[in-house]
């Protein structure tokens, strides 16, 4: 029988050459920059269709029998499983968690699909079975369900996960990054880069004067003392993969708003500074997991802000831009010594495999 199914017209790719006239699959196309971007916005919500999906939010907000139900997936093949800080299991736990919170939901339920290779220690995954309810617990939701499969030795990497979550969202509440607008002020959590660097530095044996540690956290907590001020709350997004940098891009891109952060004003930790600087890194596109950054109208923020500090995860929380008219689009950062240069969406991740 012919085959029927049309081949994807690549003529409209914007991937660098030789990506866009010889397609393949490459490291960088999960990374969470513009490859990623290419990806999805070129095979898979062609194919998907649906208004929900062209969204493109890190949980989708659906109706389901009068309420609003939000409701994400993602998947995690991090090397190595153990890092300062965390583990795959924390990381599949939170990163849900934290994309259902990213739209005002309050996280409920979780599945967790395992995905074994042959050979796999069974201790090893009893120690990653147990983070994954240990943080399951911190974060206040269950497992309900899951799936197990394993393939064939040298056809994985040990422990791959998948984890998808439900939760609701409350009444009056409407976070999507299609809402910022000119004159919101753009808040970020806390320091920013340590997931990146704590997965870089066990993974490629580097030492530094102080270990840096993963932030990796649950943030609907966090979400509820921003809620607790105001439900006018525009964009809330993780800056996980592709970082600040990648986050700050997808919601200017996403409102038609113009983006203008202080670059000095961004909080930074500085073991991770001086080991950005050493590997030649740049901590604005570097890996977070348990940061947030808010869109927030101008006559909240003072108030979000007092809220957000008063919150253990919150404490280094700090303004860091505003959203103008000019350059739609695009994020613009305003430099320490007068000038200013455009922060693009980056191309993949600095390291793959963070999460």
């Amino acid at each position: 029988m012919a085959d029927t199914l049309a081949a994807p017209d690549f003529s409209g790719w914007t991937c660098p050459a030789p990506l866009r006239d010889q397609p393949r699959v490459v490291m960088g196309h999960g990374g969470g920059g513009t490859l990623s971007a290419e990806l999805v916005r070129h095979v898979f919500a062609p194919a998907f269709g649906g208004s929900v999906l062209a969204q493109l939010a890190d949980s989708a907000v659906v109706p389901l029998g009068g309420a609003r139900l939000a409701f994400s997936t993602d998947s995690y093949v991090v090397r190595p499983l153990f890092f300062p800080g965390g583990s795959i299991g924390d990381l599949a736990v939170n990163g849900t968690v934290n994309d259902l919170a990213m739209s005002g939901a309050r996280p409920a339920f979780l599945s967790c699909g395992f995905i074994l290779e042959e050979g796999v220690e069974m201790p090893l995954v009893a120690r990653v079975a147990e983070a994954i309810g240990a943080a399951a617990r911190a974060a206040g939701v269950e497992i309900v369900t899951g799936d197990t499969k394993v393939v064939e030795s040298g056809h994985g990497d040990g422990i791959y996960l998948n984890t998808a979550g439900i939760g609701l969202v409350p009444e009056g509440v409407d976070i999507r990054p299609q809402r910022a607008e000119p004159g919101d002020v753009v808040i970020v959590s806390g320091e920013i880069g340590a997931h990146g660097v704590a997965v870089m530095s066990v993974r490629e044996g580097l030492e530094f004067d102080v270990e840096i540690e993963s932030d990796c956290a649950p943030l609907n907590g966090l979400v509820e003392a921003m809620l607790a001020v105001t439900t006018d709350l525009h964009v809330l997004r993780d800056p996980t993969r592709g970082g600040l940098a990648a986050a700050l891009n997808e919601i200017a891109a996403a409102s038609g708003v113009g983006v203008v952060i202080e670059e000095r004003a961004v909080p930074v930790p500085s073991p991770v500074a001086n080991a950005c600087a050493v590997l030649g890194l740049d901590p604005m596109y570097a890996a977070n997991e348990g940061k947030l950054v808010a869109f927030v109208p101008r006559t909240h923020a003072d108030a979000v802000l007092a809220a957000l500090r008063a919150h253990g995860l919150g404490a280094r929380a700090a303004v860091i831009g505003e959203c103008v008219e000019d350059h739609a689009g695009m994020v613009v950062a305003r430099t320490g010594l007068g000038g200013t240069r455009v922060v693009d969406l980056p191309l993949g991740e600095q390291l793959p495999r963070i999460c």
